[in-house]
């Protein structure tokens, strides 16, 4: 699993080679062994391909378009072209998959301290679901893309999801078309503190 960690990229090219479905199993497999807060597996997948895919693409767009309109993110306005090539991606890859919270509760609520804890966790428990799923993806000789520009179609892709919950991230899976070398990582003396 160490090399699957060193050798993982994220991939913004893909080949049209279609993935086989028993290799999409294992990948939505890892995610559910993933540790979760209070084992409350706050995490609910979408595969989305084919004629589905270009539908989501369609409704990506109009949330991209909407944006540029009406923004639900009017501070990261600058981001929008970065969401615009992500949507590209999106196209380009075999496999969108949709991790939802179905737990989540409306990002519009005001939360209790508690709430806000069960927040921070299931969104913990999430990441660790969508980590273990890029790891086992990079083992099957497959590229992929953890996508959070998701937020700027969101109540659109929520819409066109029905599944209810909270839209945390999609992950583009398919083979790599480019070889893209590390990104630099921070040295441990910069992000380690040892107490004894």
């Amino acid at each position: 699993m160490i090399k699957a960690i060193e050798d993982r990229r994220s991939i913004r090219k893909y080949k049209t080679d279609k993935v086989p479905q028993a290799i999409i199993e294992e990948i939505l497999k890892a995610g559910i062994l993933a540790p979760s807060s209070k084992n409350r597996q706050p995490w609910k997948f979408t595969v989305v391909t084919g004629d589905s895919k270009d539908e989501m693409i369609s409704v990506m767009e109009i949330g991209l378009e909407r944006e540029e309109r009406e923004p639900l993110l009017p501070g990261s306005s600058k981001h929008l072209m970065g969401a615009e090539h992500t949507l590209a991606i999106m196209n380009q890859a075999p496999v969108i998959i949709f991790i939802t919270n179905p737990l989540g509760l409306d990002m519009n609520l005001t939360l209790s301290a508690e709430d806000r804890i069960y927040e921070i966790c299931n969104a913990q428990s999430v990441g660790a679901a969508i980590e273990n799923m890029t790891l086992t993806a990079a083992e099957a000789g497959l590229g992929s893309l953890w996508i959070c520009d998701t937020y700027f179609a969101y109540k659109e892709l929520c819409d066109w999801l029905g599944t209810g919950g909270e839209l945390f991230a999609a992950l583009a899976i398919g083979y790599a078309d480019e070889a893209p070398s590390p990104r630099p990582r921070k040295d441990m003396v910069d992000v380690v503190e040892w107490r004894d």
